[in-house]
Parts: C-alpha cells; structure tokens; sequence
C-alpha cells in the first residue's frame, strides 16, 4: 500500500510536465503529420490529398532555395560556433572571477530574439551602422550587409554565433570544471606542453560536452527563422528565405496549411537523420568517464 501511495504520489508530481509534454509538444508533431496529408487553408474543410504535399514541396523551387540558404548557414555557424565558445571556455576557465564573466557572456543568450534582431539592424546598416564606421577607420569599405545577396546569410550567421556563444561556452565550461586537475599534474611532470595537454586531455575526456553542443547545434541551424523574419522577411531576392521561413511563409501567408506541415516533416526527417548520423559517428571520437 506504502509503494502504491509512492507511485501515485511519483505520478503526481511529474503530470504537469507530462500533461505539458503531450499538450504542446507531442500532439502538436502527431496533428502535423496528419495535417501534412491534408489539403487546408486553415478555416475550410480539410481534403486529404495523400502524399501530393510532399511531391509538391520536392517540385517546388522555394523549398530547395530555402534547402541551400540554411545549410550554408549550418556551414558558417555550425564550426565557428562551436570552436569559438570552446577556446573561450577554456580561456575563462584560468582566470579569476569566471563567474562575473560567465554572467556577461550569457546576457544574450536571455534576450528577447526580436531586441537582438532591432539592435543588429543597427550594427549592421550599411549606410550609418557602427561596423562599418568602425570598419572605415581602416581603410575598408564595409558592404550592405543585410540588402546584398552575397552578405545577409554570413551577417545572420555572425549575429547567431555572437548570441549563441554565452550558452555554450557555459556548458563547455561545465564539462572543463569537471576534469580532474591531476591529469594535467601528471602531463606537467612527463614535460607535455599546454598545447599537447589540450589535445590530449581536454579534448578527449570533454568529448561528451562536445558532443552534446554539437547536436544541439546542428538542431538549431535547422530551425533558423528569428533572425531572418526580424532583420530582412527572407531577402534581399530570398537570399535569406530558410527552412523554418518557408513554413511559415506557407502556413500563414500563403494559407497552405498542409505543404507547410509536410514541409515541417521533412524537416524533422532532415534533423532526426543528420542527428543519427552524430549519434553513429560519436562512437569513435566520443569517451565517456575518465
């Protein structure tokens, strides 16, 4: 009777995040992946349509403009990203006073996605903004950042690695915290250099952390669309036009409520293979334990 009262009491405790997990997350995914099959403008009646949703997302040229502009995201932000937020761990990791920094660094990861948006419009105008002031003080003529076609993706990707950067050097700086100092004790004594004791040491056994950023990483390039919807609506020329945009573009402005859910199925199949392909991969450079 005791365990009974334990597990219901267990249950109990655990539904509001239960109830919340199904509420928002699993029932909305579930009621995609039936509306994907579903031809829909939102208020109508709904026509199931089989899979013509999915064969019109592959015909259709916004998609795959849409395919190209987030992976040369990815491409830009995934290793900058990740490299950079490593050595600023590491660097914050043998100062005094980390914690007033690791505050300062982490600012940005909690503001509003649409303040970040508005202040870097600002930095990055090509006519008055301040990097390209600063810029001219050196001899170089900074381009229109967010109205050339050549630029907005590297501008959008700077700004995602200034703001990401807090989040995952917090966590690189945990996993840093976490290895014991008397494997660089015994690497001092054999004579082994700084830079062979990050290789060595550092690297091996904060493969775990690593591994965790980089899925979430990857995660959060595929889903890019705060930056893009705030600072160009997808352009110039839809050069800015990503995944995430073209959902939305079709489920609230175009009304095509069923190609934009098959749009955003085949962009969890898109996350759920690059995910599995981490997960194979990390056998044999990921070490888990000391």
């Amino acid at each position: 009777m005791q365990n009974r009262q334990r597990t219901l009491a267990g249950y109990l405790f655990i539904s509001p995040q239960l109830i919340g997990l199904l509420v928002f997350s699993l029932f909305p995914v579930v009621y995609a992946l039936v509306l994907s099959f579903m031809n829909w403008d939102g208020f109508g009646a709904r026509t199931f349509v089989g899979v013509s949703n999915f064969v019109s997302q592959f015909h259709n040229p916004d998609f795959w403009i849409a395919m190209r502009n987030t992976v040369y995201y990815m491409i830009l932000v995934i290793p900058a990203s990740i490299s950079l937020s490593l050595l600023l761990a590491v660097g914050l990791n043998k100062v005094s006073g980390k914690e007033l920094y690791r505050v300062f660094y982490f600012m940005p990861v909690v503001t509003s996605s649409v303040s970040i948006g508005v202040i870097w419009m600002w930095i990055l105008n090509g006519d008055f903004g301040i990097l390209n002031q600063l810029l001219s003080h050196i001899g170089i003529n900074g381009p229109d950042w967010l109205t050339d076609t050549n630029w907005v993706i590297p501008s959008i990707a700077m700004l995602s690695i200034w703001w990401g950067l807090g989040n995952n050097m917090v966590i690189f700086l945990a996993g840093l915290q976490g290895i014991s100092r008397s494997y660089y004790e015994a690497a001092e004594i054999d004579g082994a250099s700084r830079f062979k004791q990050f290789l060595n040491i550092t690297l091996p056994l904060l493969s775990p952390t690593t591994f965790f950023i980089a899925i979430m990483t990857v995660i959060g390039s595929f889903q890019v669309f705060d930056q893009a919807f705030v600072m160009t609506n997808g352009g110039p020329a839809k050069a800015s036009y990503t995944l995430v945009y073209h959902i939305y573009q079709q489920g609230f402005i175009d009304f095509k409520m069923g190609q934009s859910a098959a749009s955003a199925m085949i962009l969890f199949v898109i996350i759920l293979i690059f995910t599995l392909i981490q997960f194979k991969m990390s056998k044999r450079w990921v070490h888990y334990g000391e």
